[in-house]
């Protein structure tokens, strides 16, 4: 069963080997330049406070498109570094993290969160931040989720919301995907997740605003009842990365966009001024 997002025109970072380049650059700032405006300290800390379940230091869990470890760091606060594997696809992302000395005694290696190279029934906690966005086929992602979870594991999935301003739908449909909420539920459901919950995150100065999207703008959790993999089917992958494509088109496709993230690197500060402009308690 296909997501309807995934069969989405454009979207041109809403595929690995364009997302590998895009991460290949953005690594270089992307705890101290990025994340500020999109995922803060904030926000991480209540989702693995709140949302993720983190209630023992002898769970074992997985950070699935942990990137630099921004996460993993708020979840090693909760649970044993030793108990705790992060994976990613980027090796830029994941140098980042290896140099972190908070990290230290994780789990950190490359790999697939649409292929997890780990049996089923394996951890206890499934985690993944800021990652979903860049799944060809997210359904695929949370089936694995489901997969490597134990009877009673939860999985806490945080990702990106769709904008309504027509402006920034625009730039977000051709950057990469912008899921609405009920989306994520269907995800969830489909795959055997009971007891979904979708938690509204989001940096303090925007007030609550979403209609211009968030690149962070939901904490959404679901817990594994039966053992073994998911009963949904699904049919080839949406994208073969050892395929052969043609590389003018993949940096054409990265180029364009880049170009269209940078408006969700603006929209932030566009939003921080307007709180420090407009009195609390009026709309902005």
């Amino acid at each position: 069963m296909a997501s309807k997002a995934s069969s989405s025109p454009l979207r041109l970072i809403q595929h690995k080997k364009e997302a590998l380049w895009f991460y290949s650059f953005i690594s270089i700032g992307y705890d101290h330049v990025f994340n500020p405006g999109q995922y803060t300290d904030d926000m991480r800390d209540l989702a693995m406070d709140q949302h993720a379940g983190l209630h023992s230091r002898n769970l074992k869990v997985v950070d699935v498109g942990g990137g630099t470890g921004f996460t993993t760091v708020g979840i090693v606060r909760h649970v044993d570094p030793e108990n705790v594997t992060l994976i990613d696809q980027s090796p830029h992302q994941l140098a980042k993290a290896r140099k972190k000395k908070a990290l230290k005694g994780v789990k950190i290696m490359e790999g697939d969160a649409e292929d997890l190279p780990f049996p089923a029934d394996t951890f206890d906690r499934y985690v993944s931040a800021g990652s979903i966005e860049y799944w060809p086929d997210p359904q695929r992602g949370i089936k694995e989720a489901y997969r490597v979870l134990s009877v009673d594991g939860v999985a806490c999935v945080i990702g990106p919301v769709r904008p309504t301003f027509w402006l920034s739908r625009f730039f977000a449909d051709i950057w990469m995907l912008f899921p609405t909420e009920q989306e994520y539920i269907e995800w969830f459901e489909r795959a055997g997740f009971k007891d979904v919950e979708l938690k509204r995150i989001g940096p303090k100065w925007y007030r609550g605003v979403r209609r211009h999207g968030l690149v962070i703008g939901c904490s959404v959790t679901g817990v594994k009842k039966e053992s073994g993999d998911s009963r949904l089917q699904l049919g080839p992958k949406a994208e073969d990365i050892n395929k052969h494509v043609n590389p003018i088109m993949v940096f054409f496709r990265f180029l364009m966009g880049t170009i269209c993230a940078t408006y969700f690197f603006l929209v932030p500060i566009y939003m921080w001024i307007k709180d420090k402009i407009v009195p609390e308690g009026m709309p902005i």
